[in-house]
């Protein structure tokens, strides 16, 4: 009998290898601590968060999974993908303990947004765009795909601990697409879906954003991260549909983003902050 292939077997996903990964990217007085790789696991933010909490894990721990077959993301939507085909992995940091301020930890979130759209678009040779508050879109066959996503947490029974999760799709193909709206680098025609390359570029760029956040105390005006993310944001001078927490919703035009990183919609001649909710990017009439 002509054995059945594993999901394991296909050779355009191979596995990476952490120990390349920990040369490249610990180093003293180093953002990242710690890396480990796993072959598979339910979510990253779950496992680095209750290692946080038992004091298995410290600051600067990266745990990255193979396979993710139980990933969240916001409003508690779950969502998988095959094995080996993106970048599944979460990070553990301690802003509030470097000196940033609680109150600025909502920038955490578009900070990992700014940081992975810089380097994707570095290394993967594709536009890659922000949109508020947690997504990263490519454009495929000139439509708006969402690439990845990021979720951040506070951890339980850890006072200023926040794991900080990002779900990536790189060789992600047509027919594995879990809806219409999602894309991925491959499709994206990107130059490389070499994980290897495109996870050290993607926490090397986090590593700089961070210390650069936290050496202005989380400001995010001193650090540049707010104009970093407003020339980045696809969502700003468009017109949405912010679908909020507990129902209703808010139409207008998105025109900026406010000190603790809500977006302002415009909408019958006055202007709200969003703090949370679904944004629709609607099109032009």
């Amino acid at each position: 009998m002509t054995p059945q292939p594993s999901r394991w077997s296909d050779l355009d996903r191979p596995p990476l290898r952490v120990s390349p990964l920990r040369t490249a990217l610990i180093w003293p007085d180093g953002v990242w601590t710690r890396i480990d790789v796993t072959e598979s696991t339910g979510s990253t933010n779950a496992d680095l968060a209750a290692a946080a909490s038992a004091g298995r894990a410290a600051p600067g721990s990266v745990l990255v999974a193979e396979e993710q077959t139980r990933g969240r993301g916001r409003l508690g939507r779950s969502w998988s993908a095959p094995a080996r085909s993106g970048l599944f992995f979460s990070v553990l940091l301690a802003p509030e303990r470097a000196g940033v301020p609680a109150h600025r930890l909502t920038w955490l979130p578009l900070l990992a947004g700014v940081a992975a759209a810089t380097a994707l678009s570095r290394v993967g040779g594709v536009d890659t765009a922000l949109k508020w508050p947690n997504d990263l879109l490519v454009s495929v066959g000139g439509e708006e795909r969402k690439l990845g996503g990021i979720l951040a947490e506070r951890v339980t029974g850890d006072d200023g601990a926040v794991v900080l999760g990002l779900g990536l799709n790189v060789s992600l193909r047509a027919d594995e697409l879990p809806v219409p709206t999602a894309g991925s680098l491959l499709l994206a025609n990107a130059v490389t879906t070499d994980r290897d390359p495109l996870l050290r570029a993607v926490l090397r760029s986090l590593a700089d954003w961070y210390r650069r956040w936290v050496e202005a105390a989380g400001d995010p005006a001193a650090s540049g991260l707010d104009a970093a993310y407003a020339a980045g944001c696809a969502t700003l001078g468009r017109t949405v549909r912010a679908e909020l927490p507990g129902g209703g919703e808010l139409r207008g035009e998105a025109v900026a983003l406010d000190g603790d990183g809500r977006l302002v919609i415009e909408s019958a001649g006055s202007r709200q902050p969003v703090a949370a909710a679904d944004i629709i990017h609607l099109r032009a009439t």
